[in-house]
């Protein structure tokens, strides 16, 4: 596996595996990192090919993302409570089937069965890396960076999510993640998620929507699914003390 960067803070407490959306990075989690470390010895990665982890050896699928991740946790001698933003919930999810050994509960947040689910959205997350390649990171995060919070969301909450996308994403690593997610329809194998999940979304996500987590929670047998007011498709970033309350009384009932 290609070098993996990994922001941690905490020590006691069980393992909280955080997993960014595709155009993020572990600074997307900076508000967990601080906020449920007195709880949790909690982790946020780089995804290959993001940030300061190093650019993988060869091209990955889903599985390829699901099995860097599977690593990681094996690299720390325990299995993981795992938390998935958006892309990082799509991973979370297939981690979850391949390597459920390593599994303890999900948090699945703002996220989708992938973009497979339709021809039009799968065409659509194929031609982002194009894109990528022709305007470059920082015009690229320019447009798609403020869609990714409410309008109730502060000028520098916004600022701050462009600057973590342009600051994060390149090629090859990004046409990977995009393939990744075109390529992917989760709804068939959602009834093999074997850990108790909990499946949360901003009320003013306009990225997939509520109606996307919804299906996510209907497909899963041991789930229970919130909604976080006044929150955008960064509903960790933008709401971070509900956030982390809901995540904090998961993790409270599941490893009670």
């Amino acid at each position: 596996m290609s070098t993996i960067h990994v922001e941690e803070a905490g020590g006691e407490g069980p393992l909280l595996l955080c997993l960014h959306g595709i155009g993020s990075s572990s600074a997307a989690f900076a508000p967990q990192l601080e906020g449920l470390a007195p709880y949790a010895r909690v982790i946020a990665w780089d995804a290959p090919g993001y940030a300061k982890s190093a650019d993988p050896e060869g091209p990955l699928d889903l599985d390829g993302f699901a099995d860097a991740a599977a690593e990681l946790i094996r690299s720390y001698g325990t299995s993981a409570h795992v938390l998935g933003v958006s892309w990082g919930g799509v991973i979370a999810l297939r981690l979850a089937t391949r390597h459920p050994d390593l599994v303890d509960s999900l948090i699945v947040a703002d996220s989708s069965a992938g973009s497979g689910t339709e021809a039009a959205k799968a065409a659509g997350m194929r031609a982002r890396a194009t894109e990528l390649a022709e305007v470059g990171p920082r015009a690229f995060a320019e447009k798609r960076g403020p869609r990714l919070v409410s309008d109730l969301a502060p000028a520098a909450l916004v600022e701050r999510v462009v600057d973590t996308m342009a600051s994060s994403v390149r090629l090859p690593g990004y046409g990977y993640a995009a393939e990744a997610m075109a390529g992917a329809d989760l709804r068939p194998e959602l009834s093999a998620v074997s850990a108790p999940t909990l499946v949360i979304c901003g009320d003013r996500d306009k990225v997939t929507g509520v109606e996307a987590s919804q299906v996510i929670a209907g497909g899963l047998h041991k789930t229970a699914y919130v909604i976080v007011k006044d929150a955008g498709h960064l509903a960790n970033q933008e709401q971070p003390e509900r956030f982390n309350a809901w995540v904090l009384s998961h993790l409270h009932i599941v490893t009670a």
